[in-house]
Formats: C-alpha cells, structure tokens, sequence
C-alpha cells in the first residue's frame, strides 16, 4: 500500500484558491475563525438553544443555561453538571459545528479535554473584553478548519 505525502494535496487539482488561503467546502478560509459569530452551516439561525444538550466529538458535556445571538458576540454558557463538577463553562459561537433541532443536540468542534482546560467561565466577568479576548484566543488557537476525521492539513 502506497503512504500518502503529508506535503501533498489529495483529492483535488486545486488545494489553493480564495486568494491563497485555501478553503474547505461550506466552510470559512483556512484561519478565518470568528469565535464569537455562529457559522452559517451550522443551522443555529435565531432558535433559543437554552436545554439543549451539548456533545463535544468524543461526548457529551452538559446542557445549555444560557446563549446569546448577538451580532459578533454570540456564546453558549453550559452547565456541566457532574462531569466537571458543576461548573459552567462559555463557549464561543464558533465552536458550533451543527445543531440537531428534533434531537435537541448542539455539537461542538472540540474534545471534552479542550473544553475542560479553557480559562475558567466566571459569569461576573463574561463581558469583561479581557476574558473574551483570552477566550476567542484558546478556541482560536485550537480550531483546525478541516473537521477531525478529516485529511490532515497542510
């Protein structure tokens, strides 16, 4: 069986378009992460999302106390109940991958062990530009354009 390069692109005669950056199919540009603005795709459109259970991509991680849609700083506050303690967590918009309305599910792009080590939600200071700034970065900093069963990036 052949191994395939790393260095090289698959599947397609032209890996590099939209001004160089490269894009994946109903996706933002590579390294065009907005955390605090719901993607398109992901089916969030003004639904109250508040109950909703949350599933990380290796499980589940709690349900929804709050969730904001406003323009450019729209977030999730989950109660995690027993799996971390009860404490809640704040996850950025774009962490949403895709919502399952009949399911009543809300899945995120990230693993339980990334959201477990994110800087510590504190609702007194939620607002504060510090903290979301400190935030958007963990999140931006972890986020991979191509889904996780996906070819490896380039």
């Amino acid at each position: 069986m052949d191994r395939l390069d790393p260095h090289t692109t698959h599947g397609t005669t032209e890996p590099m378009i939209d001004g160089g950056q490269g894009v994946v199919a109903g996706g933002a540009p590579a390294g065009a992460f907005d955390p605090w603005r719901y993607r398109d795709e992901a089916g969030v459109s003004s639904a109250d999302l508040v109950g909703y259970h949350v599933e990380a991509t290796d499980g589940g991680i709690g349900k929804i106390d709050s969730a904001s849609h406003e323009v450019n700083d729209s977030y999730l506050v989950v109660d995690t109940g027993p799996w971390i303690f009860g404490k809640k967590v704040m996850l950025p918009a774009g962490t949403v991958s895709h919502v399952d309305h009949d399911e009543r599910k809300v899945y995120v792009d990230r693993e339980k062990d990334q959201i477990k080590a994110a800087p510590e939600y504190d609702e007194s200071s939620h607002a504060d530009p510090a903290y979301r700034d400190k935030l958007g970065g963990y999140y931006g900093e972890n986020w991979s354009a191509l889904p996780p069963d996906g070819p490896a990036r380039v």
